[in-house]
């Protein structure tokens, strides 16, 4: 890590650090510890409040659209797995949109696709804790990072706050065969009682009332920063940090259904978001940090929002389909339902979710089939799922 590239030192600090590699011998170095978030907000230029209040509006009209729907939860489902994709995506843990949603949840076909989709079933778990008015704390979050590492080569070093130093990035101008410390473009706080310390200073900061001091935009911009800065994971901490966002925004009451899809702006511009990110610990720039932070959660949500009345659309379609039909029963209509939460499914799924029988779910299922309202998916090794087709490709195609 370049220390001269650090020229604010109201952003934090510098702590010696040392250890041994196996092969170049003993290293020392420095790890940056951020300063505590203020209580007030950065100081912010016009651009920067008025790309937050551009943010907020956009955030304010997704989740007026969504208090109106008859049941919002059915597209959490699926936006969480585009989210998944992105965010995961941005790690370098790439796995094509299509595979996310159409895999097989309970057999998922590579490595890939057990952490997009456990970031699925994390970020799911998150949100119902949130919802029920239960705290962020850091054992929440270690036990989030322990459910998104399941399964993982990492699993056994997940679940609590990194013992290790960690290294992020490499400098571009760093020389070839050197200490990986030195080549870094960013070294984070070092593991032991500080860094804990420092999670738990965050989590009761996310957890405190700015209202009427600090914009709900420029709080999830503040802790999203302080997250990624301390890095207190093992591995993790961008996936968790981005889910962090609409935490944040569901916790301050912004959002009151996830939805939300952050990760696809950012993944198109992560050199930029990672430069932004820096900038704040080197320049103390949370000027442009925030705007852009700002214009990302606006283009998200406008995206998200077409993509709900993309989906609203394509059901209220398959349910007049059904209307002008010779089938009339509402378990059909509900089988719409659980086809747009659910890209892909088996009967077994259907039937468990929906309280019906087996035998008439899959009658139910056949007959929609004939209608060309659902499909078969056809993937070799596994067994009957099925999907609705116009569903699949508005997933794919209005992002």
């Amino acid at each position: 890590m370049d220390l001269e590239m650090f020229v604010n030192g109201e952003m934090g600090w510098f702590t010696p650090i040392s250890g041994h590699d196996a092969y170049l011998g003993e290293w020392t170095h420095k790890a940056f510890v951020p300063a505590p978030l203020p209580v007030a907000p950065p100081i912010l230029g016009a651009t920067a409040y008025m790309a937050v209040a551009e943010a907020r509006a956009s955030l304010a009209a997704l989740d007026n659209t969504a208090r109106q729907l008859p049941n919002p939860q059915l597209l959490r489902h699926p936006a969480l797995q585009r989210e998944a994709q992105s965010t995961s995506a941005l790690e370098g843990t790439y796995a094509p949109l299509e595979s996310v949603l159409t895999a097989d949840e309970d057999s998922p076909r590579t490595p890939e696709l057990v952490e997009v989709l456990n970031y699925v079933r994390m970020a799911n778990a998150g949100f119902t804790h949130v919802s029920q008015g239960r705290p962020i704390s850091v054992s929440f979050l270690s036990a989030m990072q322990g459910m998104l590492m399941r399964g993982t080569p990492l699993e056994r070093e997940s679940g609590h706050v990194r013992e290790t130093q960690v290294v992020i990035g490499r400098r571009a101008d760093a020389p070839i065969g050197g200490f990986p410390v030195n080549s870094a473009r960013f070294v984070p706080s070092p593991p032991g009682l500080d860094l804990e310390a420092n999670l738990r200073d965050l989590v009761d900061w996310m957890e405190a009332d700015h209202s009427g001091r600090i914009d709900p935009v420029v709080v999830a911009a503040m802790a999203h920063y302080q997250f990624e800065t301390l890095h207190p994971f093992r591995d993790g901490n961008g996936r968790l940090g981005r889910f962090l966002i609409v935490l944040q925004l569901l916790h301050d009451n912004v959002l009151s259904e996830p939805t939300l899809t952050v990760s696809p702006w950012f993944e198109e511009r992560r050199t930029e978001y990672y430069d932004r990110l820096l900038a704040v610990s080197t320049h103390g720039d949370w000027d442009g940090f925030v705007t852009f932070f700002a214009r990302g959660l606006q283009a998200a949500a406008d995206q998200t929002h077409r993509q709900m009345n993309t989906l609203v659309a394509v059901q209220a379609e398959l349910k007049d389909e059904i209307r002008q039909s010779k089938l009339r029963a509402d378990s059909a209509h509900a089988i719409v339902d659980f086809a747009v939460a659910n890209p892909t499914f088996s009967i077994n799924k259907a039937q468990a979710a929906l309280g019906l029988s087996y035998q008439r779910v899959n009658r139910l299922v056949h007959q929609l089939e004939e209608l060309g309202i659902l499909s078969r998916f056809q993937q070799p090794g596994q067994g009957r799922r099925f999907f609705a087709p116009r569903v699949l490709k508005a997933l794919t195609e209005s992002m």
